[in-house]
């Protein structure tokens, strides 16, 4: 995932309720959405966060060299800088990049066939 094309912002801000629940007509369904989405992006970045940092990883004990590595102490301040991953959660949820679907339709209708 491409998380400098994001516009999430970084600090907090209010966000119109009417506007969250608008796609589901339930707040609470859809803060579960954005926060099972929260989930998948954390997961994301911390892995792929993790990838870049095994590329710098050394197998001594030396404390000159884990003070030395600049490139590793960029990498850091750049996944640190990023927006929390609930905010990247609801900018895709505002901007209906979040697909869900209620599964209780679906069993009504195959019971219906039944």
């Amino acid at each position: 995932m491409n998380f400098k094309d994001l516009e999430a912002p970084i600090n907090t801000t209010t966000i119109d309720k009417n506007l969250v629940d608008a796609p589901t007509g339930n707040i609470y369904e859809a803060i579960s959405i954005i926060s099972k989405r929260a989930t998948q992006i954390n997961t994301e970045i911390k892995r792929e966060l993790l990838e870049k940092l095994d590329e710098f990883a050394t197998f001594n004990d030396s404390l000159e060299e884990i003070f030395e590595n600049k490139e590793q102490i960029e990498v850091s301040k750049f996944y640190e800088r990023l927006p929390k991953p609930h905010a990247l959660a609801v900018q895709e949820w505002l901007e209906n990049r979040i697909y869900s679907r209620d599964t209780s339709i679906v069993e009504v209708a195959e019971e219906a066939k039944a």
